[in-house]
């Protein structure tokens, strides 16, 4: 126990002014909850959003903790899957928001993964021009990097997360926990997210995972919420220098750009999860780095020898892509700055640099080999 009578957890501070929260990290917090929330709310009502699947595990018991600590609470609970972060799943949430008479001191509390997050987090922003959230990640993947920083955004037609806004939480809550239910791959897919921030700004980090994937991806103990913890501190951390990506937060994207074109190829659906997309992303920018010269070929090795050994995807054997498609759909990415690609590039594990002088012949060089191997 700690000093405030719960469970012991971490608190990791993310320092913007008066938007600043903490993220706690620890077991059990779904069943404090309601007391770790009460400091936040405007008034003791909340209204949960969720998914089918998700409000099966961990919804009474979220309710339970709501009802222990006086605040009310209406449930929406909306399908699983990435095909629900689209403009007609929005509106579906705003009109149910609206039809509950939610008011501005109302708070959201999005109880799921990314998807529910940042779903949520736009409905937040947008409904009575601004209302407060509480991000309860029930994710691997949505507890490091998702949850954390307010960005909020839906898919379209035209790209992932092109539409959206900065809007963040006030509180985010990351039970340990509640990853016990989640299945190897969904672990798995979060754990690329863990592995980035050793990749682009923490060797030591990365060598400490070398080490250690196998307890934080088996069991939650004490390696997984440092894993989660550590995490969160090197993105509370960016996000409180470059809180709306006009800098250094863009190296969080390291592996997304190609990434997302892999995912929006796909359009999105359970083929490829993001963090599947972003592991083989990450090994083709190490790739990249090492064709322009600036990262040693060992360090790109390891890299992929890490991804590869956890059961991470790292390559495009099979993909029947044209590389000119996939550049098509990187040029719609949101680090496009003057029509020029943004990459973020490596000078060596834990040494990552942001880069808009990479060639489209370069990119395609990388991704056809890619789709040869």
């Amino acid at each position: 126990m700690n000093g405030d009578g719960h469970s012991s957890c971490e608190r990791v501070a993310v320092a913007l002014g008066a938007r600043s929260y903490e993220i706690l990290v620890g077991p059990g917090l779904l069943d404090d909850a309601g007391t770790r929330m009460l400091p936040v709310l405007a008034q003791r009502r909340v209204v949960i959003v969720s998914d089918t699947t998700v409000a099966g595990l961990h919804l009474d018991r979220l309710a339970t903790s709501l009802d222990r600590a006086g605040i009310s609470h209406d449930r929406i609970v909306l399908p699983p899957g990435e095909g629900s972060k689209d403009f007609a799943h929005l509106q579906r949430l705003a009109d149910a928001l609206l039809d509950r008479r939610v008011e501005r001191r109302t708070t959201l509390v999005a109880l799921g993964g990314g998807v529910i997050g940042d779903l949520t987090g736009v409905a937040a922003a947008l409904v009575l021009r601004g209302i407060d959230f509480v991000q309860i990640p029930t994710t691997l993947l949505a507890q490091v990097d998702s949850s954390v920083g307010g960005k909020t955004g839906i898919n379209t037609r035209h790209g992932k997360n092109l539409i959206g806004a900065f809007h963040q939480p006030r509180l985010v809550l990351a039970d340990t926990s509640v990853l016990d239910t989640l299945s190897r791959r969904e672990l798995l897919a979060g754990y690329a997210e863990v592995a980035k921030y050793g990749l682009l700004g923490d060797a030591a980090f990365f060598d400490w995972l070398d080490a250690n994937a196998g307890p934080v991806l088996d069991r939650d103990g004490a390696e997984r919420r440092h894993a989660v913890a550590h995490s969160c501190r090197m993105k509370a951390r960016i996000v409180a220098s470059d809180e709306r990506e006009t800098g250094e937060r863009a190296l969080l994207n390291l592996g997304h750009t190609f990434g997302h074109a892999f995912e929006s190829e796909l359009g999105y659906g359970p083929e490829l999860l993001h963090g599947e997309a972003v592991a083989i992303g990450m090994t083709m920018a190490f790739d990249l780095s090492v064709r322009l010269g600036l990262c040693p070929l060992e360090d790109a090795v390891r890299a992929r020898r890490h991804l590869a050994k956890v059961g991470l995807p790292t390559g495009l054997a099979g993909r029947n892509w044209p590389p000119e498609r996939l550049i098509d759909h990187m040029g719609r990415d949101k680090k496009v700055v003057d029509g020029r690609l943004t990459f973020i590039l490596a000078r060596g594990i834990g040494k990552a640099f942001i880069s808009r002088d990479v060639t489209p012949d370069d990119v395609k060089a990388v991704l056809a080999a890619a789709l040869a191997a």
